[in-house]
């Protein structure tokens, strides 16, 4: 593996969705938008949270996305807008480090 990139400005962002129509719908628009290079769609996610008081637990799809970091704001409203939650989670983690090729792609794909 070539570790070999600063990625200082590029993010991971995870949100979780209900199905995989609404996982599909938002990956396709963000891509589209160029506002991510990419999503991952992972199914078989078990969430177990408190909401409004109650104990809940929900089968989830998790999407991850690789962007820049000064598009995270832009891409978070760009998610609740889209989101049939009425509190998605978007946690957003800088990337660090990796792969100097990939670390470009994510960089070209994604809008300037």
């Amino acid at each position: 593996m070539d570790w070999d990139a600063l990625t200082d400005d590029l993010v991971v962002v995870f949100c979780t969705v209900p199905d995989a129509p609404t996982g599909e719908a938002i990956a396709d628009a963000l891509v589209g938008e160029r506002l991510v290079a990419c999503v991952n769609i992972i199914p078989g996610v078990r969430s177990i949270y408190r909401w409004k008081g109650e104990v809940c637990r929900d089968d989830e799809l998790l999407l991850v996305m690789k962007t820049r970091s000064e598009l995270a704001p832009e891409l978070a409203g760009r998610v609740k807008a889209l989101h049939p939650y009425e509190t998605p989670e978007l946690i957003c983690l800088p990337m660090g480090g990796g792969s100097a090729p990939y670390a470009e792609w994510v960089r070209n794909e994604t809008r300037r």
